[in-house]
């Protein structure tokens, strides 16, 4: 499997010549969802959902279809009949010969004055783990973590617990896009001390061998 970096949380997965794309939002590059087999979104937030993208992926490839909870399904199936399906913890389903687990089922807690939605993440071929906006921790091994190392949900400390409550063999950064490169070092060397797991960062665009 091939892992690639686009901006902030959204990252495309490859397997025998499919794609898998996961969490195409705002803050990421446009094209990030075109040419994928298949689509996860995890939940409804504009930095991780953005309708058009979707869309405009869907559109270009008849193939494609989507994993989603019902908050998204909800506002794109009606355009795309059979292909966007709803998932909440617990299921499993195929998508593009990719298997995939759904665990979690609310986004991390933003401030208590802010009503909690829902969010699922996605355990890919029983390996690679994407938590979206949660600190999730799956009840099965996990060797590739993709890391929400900075977001308005969450601080150093949490992200340093949750690898080393996770165990993962590696944990790459996503949800970056508010952290500034003149702080990465910090984060680098915080997460990479006290995680307990290889710590890596991609720049966008970038690939690695899973």
């Amino acid at each position: 499997m091939t892992f690639t970096k686009k901006s902030h949380a959204c990252v495309r997965l490859e397997k025998d010549g499919r794609t898998l794309v996961v969490d195409p939002g705002g803050f990421s590059e446009e094209d990030a969802a075109l040419g994928a087999d298949a689509i996860l979104v995890t939940h409804e937030h504009p930095d991780h959902f953005d309708e058009d993208r979707l869309r405009t992926a869907m559109e270009a490839r008849p193939g494609t279809e989507i994993w989603t909870l019902k908050s998204v399904a909800d506002r794109i199936s009606a355009a795309f009949p059979g292909r966007v399906h709803t998932v909440g913890h617990g299921d499993t389903f195929t998508a593009a010969g990719f298997d995939v687990q759904v665990h979690g089922e609310l986004h991390a807690v933003i401030h208590p004055d802010i009503p909690r939605i829902t969010n699922v993440g996605y355990l890919v071929d029983g390996t690679v783990f994407h938590p979206g906006d949660a600190l999730t921790v799956p009840d099965q091994p996990v060797e590739t973590l993709m890391l929400p190392v900075m977001a308005p949900w969450n601080k150093i400390s949490e992200v340093i617990d949750y690898v080393r409550e996770v165990k993962p063999q590696r944990a790459y950064d996503i949800h970056d896009a508010l952290l500034t490169d003149l702080a990465r070092p910090i984060y680098d060397n915080q997460i990479g001390a006290l995680g307990g797991a290889e710590h890596l960062r991609l720049t966008p665009g970038e690939s690695a061998d899973l």
